[in-house]
């Protein structure tokens, strides 16, 4: 059935105008971007298709070759799918932009969206000013986290260049278990030791999942 088949209500463009975007489902938001479907599949069937094959969730990370394996999805809808999605990552990037660092949480929720591979470990330093504000994140290292290939020098040459106050160790455990290693609580004394000596504090060391963390200041890790 096409979308001019159906009746008023139950268009999105109409309900939208009538009730607000909050009143239409994701496949009903998809379709208003995607506008048009195919002579055998109505835009809002393709997009229902789309969501169900790959969850709502994962839609930001799905390559234009995959979302290009559903019936009604051509390049251009791709494309277009996909650029829903980095503008979302760009908002969310500048709401956060030089955010104030008050928890373990606030990293949590810097980190969202900003790891590249989550099935590879990856070590970020968050650079801070005297605010606890991030002025500046780098990728130290990807890979499981090591003493003897994580020399302090790599983590904190970029702190000096930008004359951070203070930094913060992020990395993520592809596992979605937070909880330490040796190797992690290794790493940590050393980089805190190092900071000690110049005077560039290591504020925290925040392990991030899916959904959860761990945070060696908040666990009186980091005496």
């Amino acid at each position: 059935m096409r979308i001019h088949d159906l009746d008023p209500e139950s268009r999105p463009r109409e309900r939208f105008l009538q009730y607000g975007p909050s009143a239409l489902s994701p496949a009903e938001l998809l379709a208003l971007i995607l506008r048009s479907g195919t002579r055998n599949l109505n835009i809002i069937d393709t997009c229902n298709a789309l969501i169900a094959a790959h969850s709502l969730e994962q839609l930001a990370d799905i390559p234009l070759s995959e979302l290009q394996q559903i019936p009604g999805i051509g390049q251009a809808k791709a494309m277009q799918v996909a650029a829903i999605f980095e503008l979302n990552k760009r908002i969310h990037y500048r709401k956060n932009s030089l955010r104030k660092i008050q928890s373990a949480r606030d990293v949590f929720e810097y980190m969202t969206g900003r790891i590249p591979d989550e099935t590879r470990e990856h070590l970020f330093v968050l650079h801070l000013n005297t605010k606890n504000r991030v002025i500046r994140h780098q990728i130290v290292s990807v890979g499981t986290l090591n003493a003897s290939l994580i020399h302090p020098r790599e983590v904190f040459k970029s702190a000096i260049r930008e004359s951070a106050h203070a930094l913060i160790l992020v990395h993520n455990h592809p596992s979605g278990d937070v909880e330490p290693s040796n190797a992690d609580r290794q790493v940590t004394g050393i980089l805190k030791q190092a900071g000690t000596i110049l005077q560039i504090e290591v504020l925290d060391h925040v392990i991030v999942g899916k959904e959860n963390w761990f945070s060696f200041r908040e666990h009186s890790l980091l005496e």
